[in-house]
């Protein structure tokens, strides 16, 4: 068998769970996944049980709030369906041998809405200019007792534990335990041993109701990387902690596992640093994996390493020398369930990976869906599947049809596997030598690796699938004729903009750069901070260029769906790499080297919606040239619609960027969804 540390079993208190592969919590509140009590309904159990189906160890599940409210599920709303409704949860799992842990949160403090409550008087971490309220000891004291029942109530349940989202990623009891946080006077204030008493608590609570034996997992951030409020620390980057730092970590460490915890669930950030707890593509893989083996060495307890940690070799050998327990993942486990066992089958390459783009579960699962009223489920934008196991799925079609898809790109080859995996026979055609699109050019960074591990699992899909493949083929109109449906995907081409001097060859336009990486001049001035500009100004600003950033609108990466993890990570990263940002601006000429850059100012107010300055000038443009040896181009696509409305008809399928220039998860839903019915 592969990966025998891996796949060998390990006991979490009273409990075994059968290999050291662990689902990492991730939130699950949509009323369609979470009942008002804090349960799964069938659909949501059935998410949790596709991935034990997968060979998950240990599943354990998103925040179960213990808070009771209006407008969040929680435990304490009704204990007694909590139960009832939870039985079929833990049945579904445990019928393929895997272990569930429930995770109950305080939830989010100063990370939550506006005004609630903290551990003291603190800037709440969305709109800094509300403060959060101070908890009462009364209320710690009622939460305490909240943790009792929702365990209690989950154990009654016949899960096989229970998690506490304590000193972790920034949220209330972690709050509680870092003394930037912490300015209480009371006895849940001062010394470390006293803002760790909420957990402490919690989890002695927990222990008197469930008993001695059942297992409490703790949420922990080992390290909190956080320079203030609202301000993270990048990877590499010097800084004063302003959280938790390694050596207080230790102590705390000790501490908690004293108090009766009999797991740490690790990871590092917080909400302030929050693209350490999730950490997009720019973010180094296995980035915690240091941290939690400094942990490792001061306790008996398991721990569980969790953070861009989808290697099975550095997994396993990882186990082998003693510096961690477990592996933890979430999205990974997202895009392919069945992970584990191709892991333990050692079928690496027909792993669908993980790209850290956050489209479909961290940033989805808090968009508010106005038709339905109602939070939108987890997902994931590669595996449109995900948080529809029962719903989705790809069946047999009723008649087989001879299918066409032209466009060799991320949708039209989505299009072309379920098709093919519904029983047509499918032809793919596409013009130049080789399969990918446009996505070829966006998967260039050296930091997206797993973009092209995604490329070459779509090319091996084509294989294993039987799409007949037609390289260096265009489609004509007149082969419509032999097709009974046509998918047209022949994606967008790249905007350009009409600006005098653009016309020179040190002028050059995205995807260029992106596919030849080739630019050796200093100066380097990016039109255009969408997400490519941004990451391209980014990427050559680490390569030390010199990169101004030019972009018309008031403000940068207007990305819908973008997630707050991805949007801070990326605006700090340029910050520390010294990326010069003009909005409000645009080129309006280049020559003789220069780009001649204007920028309008406006009288912006302060964060207090006040006056700026004590004179002030009103709409006033500024021009300004900017050394630029070369200038690169990023300002979208156009739909390439030509063959479509050449040949359109009842039985031609518009798809991908041809439809709407769109991001990844566009295009692989929109192929997915329509092809169910074909």
């Amino acid at each position: 068998m592969a990966y025998n540390h891996l796949f060998s079993p390990i006991k979490i208190g009273s409990v075994e769970i059968p290999n050291r592969i662990a689902l990492m919590p991730m939130g699950v509140l949509s009323p369609r996944m979470m009942n008002r009590d804090g349960s799964y309904t069938k659909d949501g159990a059935d998410y949790y049980i596709e991935r034990a189906k997968g060979g998950t160890g240990l599943i354990i599940t998103g925040i179960a709030p213990i808070p009771p409210g209006e407008f969040l599920p929680s435990i304490v709303n009704n204990p007694a369906t909590y139960t009832e409704n939870t039985k079929y949860l833990a049945d579904g799992v445990h019928k393929y041998g895997s272990k569930v842990f429930i995770m109950i949160s305080a939830m989010s403090g100063r990370a939550g809405t506006p005004g609630g409550i903290a551990p003291s008087a603190l800037p709440n971490v969305w709109n800094p200019k509300e403060l959060q309220r101070e908890m009462t000891a009364d209320e710690i004291r009622q939460y305490i007792e909240w943790f009792a029942i929702g365990a209690k109530a989950a154990k009654d349940a016949g899960v096989d534990g229970v998690e506490i989202h304590a000193v972790h990623e920034g949220y209330l009891l972690d709050q509680f335990a870092i003394s930037s946080f912490n300015k209480r006077t009371d006895e849940y204030g001062g010394p470390l041993e006293n803002r760790l008493r909420f957990a402490v608590e919690a989890v002695q609570a927990v222990k008197d109701r469930c008993g001695k034996d059942f297992p409490v997992s703790l949420r922990y951030s080992v390290k909190s990387y956080t320079k203030g409020f609202n301000r993270g620390a990048v990877p590499g980057e010097e800084f004063e902690e302003f959280g938790r730092d390694y050596e207080e970590s230790k102590k705390a460490a000790r501490i908690l596992q004293d108090a009766g915890y009999d797991m740490l669930d690790c990871d590092n950030g917080t909400y302030d640093a929050w693209y350490w707890p999730h950490p997009p593509v720019y973010m180094p893989k296995a980035l915690n994996l240091e941290d939690v083996a400094l942990i490792k060495k001061e306790v008996d307890i398991p721990v569980i390493c969790a953070g861009r940690f989808d290697d099975p070799d550095l997994a396993d050998r990882s186990i082998a020398e003693g510096r961690i327990d477990m592996m933890g993942m979430g999205r990974p486990l997202l895009a392919d369930p069945q992970l584990p066992i191709k892991f333990r089958e050692e079928r690496l390459d027909d792993i669908r990976p993980c790209i850290s783009c956050h489209f479909g579960c961290l940033a989805r699962i808090v968009q508010f869906d106005y038709e339905k009223m109602a939070l939108k489920d987890i997902s994931c934008a590669l595996n449109p599947r995900c948080g529809m196991e029962n719903h989705y799925n790809i069946t047999k079609a009723g008649t087989k049809k001879k299918i066409a898809v032209v466009g060799g790109g991320i949708a039209g080859m989505e299009a072309a596997r379920v098709c093919a995996l519904r029983g047509h026979e499918v032809d793919l055609y596409e013009k130049k030598d080789v399969l990918g699109g446009i996505f070829i050019a966006a998967a260039a960074f050296d930091f997206k690796d797993d973009d092209r591990r995604l490329i070459e699992w779509y090319r091996k899909q084509m294989k294993d699938t039987g799409v007949h493949v037609l390289l260096q083929t265009e489609f004509k109109p007149e082969d419509k004729e032999g097709y009974d449906e046509i998918f047209v995907a022949t994606g967008a081409n790249e905007r350009k903009l009409p600006v005098p001097g653009f016309g020179q060859p040190s002028v050059r336009y995205a995807v260029d750069v992106l596919q030849n990486q080739n630019i050796q001049d200093q100066n380097v001035v990016i039109v255009g901070a969408g997400l490519t500009g941004c990451e391209l100004a980014y990427d050559l600003a680490r390569k030390n260029k010199k990169v101004t950033l030019v972009e018309t609108c008031p403000t940068i990466l207007n990305v819908e769906g973008l997630s707050a993890s991805n949007y801070n990570c990326l605006r700090d990263l340029m910050d520390y790499y010294k990326v010069d940002i003009l909005k409000n601006s645009k080129v309006i000429k280049y020559e003789d080297g220069k780009a001649y850059i204007e920028t309008t100012t406006y009288n912006e107010p302060n964060i207090n919606d006040r006056a700026f300055n004590q004179s002030l000038q009103g709409i006033h443009r500024d021009v300004k040239p900017v050394d630029a040896d070369t200038i690169v181009v990023s300002v979208g696509y156009v739909s390439n619609r030509e063959l479509y409305d050449t040949i359109k008809a009842d039985n031609v399928h518009l798809l991908g960027d041809a439809e709407k220039p769109s991001n990844l998860m566009g295009c692989i839903w929109s192929a997915y969804t329509m092809c169910l019915n074909i």
